[in-house]
């Protein structure tokens, strides 16, 4: 149990003018899609934090394989979110080396997805690894430890992109097929579900 997924589920999905993570895709909910495939890769804990309507996401989402935990702070920003995910991690396993940072709107995320991430810092030995889709870098990303700090110390609507820019050597990207269709309004909604 090296490696940690923290699954960000925090917001309140203002453009769509209801919790995204509740929306029904193939029979399940975005939140739970995601949590599904996360179960599936071996030997990792899995952290969902929550923060706008978490009563009512938790009560559809016990499991417990699955710690959650609730961010009071969420409308601060998605640092809020990380920071309380990882700190909250490292109380319960003083031995965790890696994390994985997903958010719950890629619908099309895979238990490949994170194992490819996991792979590539194995073979590459780089600390940062990204998932690349559609001329873009992001999430699901890998952490070595040596980033908890710099992880902890983010601000605000900063993201773990920013330490993607800022140590450019240490990343190294895998392919996430998929990995541009996130669902925030209720347009990318419907044209997710028209395809399904």
């Amino acid at each position: 149990m090296d490696t940690a997924i923290i699954i960000l589920a925090a917001g309140n999905s203002s453009r769509m003018g209801k919790p995204k993570q509740l929306l029904n895709y193939k029979g399940k909910t975005l939140l739970q899609t995601v949590i599904n495939e996360a179960l599936k890769t071996h030997n990792t804990q899995i952290i969902v934090v929550l923060g706008s309507n978490a009563e009512e996401i938790l009560a559809k989402h016990q499991n417990n394989q699955v710690d959650f935990v609730i961010n009071k702070n969420w409308e601060s920003g998605m640092a809020s979110s990380i920071v309380a995910g990882l700190s909250s991690l490292i109380e319960k396993n003083t031995k965790i080396k890696n994390i994985i940072i997903a958010v719950a709107d890629q619908v099309f995320i895979k238990m490949s997805t994170f194992n490819n991430l996991i792979e590539k810092h194995i073979k590459t030995g780089k600390n940062i690894i990204a998932s690349s889709y559609a001329q873009t870098i992001g999430t699901p990303v890998f952490f070595g430890k040596d980033y908890f700090d710099a992880l902890l110390s983010l601000k605000g609507t900063e993201g773990a992109k920013k330490l993607l820019k800022q140590y450019p050597l240490d990343v190294e990207t895998v392919v996430f097929e998929g990995g541009e269709i996130d669902i925030d309004t209720a347009t990318d909604y419907n044209n997710l579900i028209s395809k399904e």
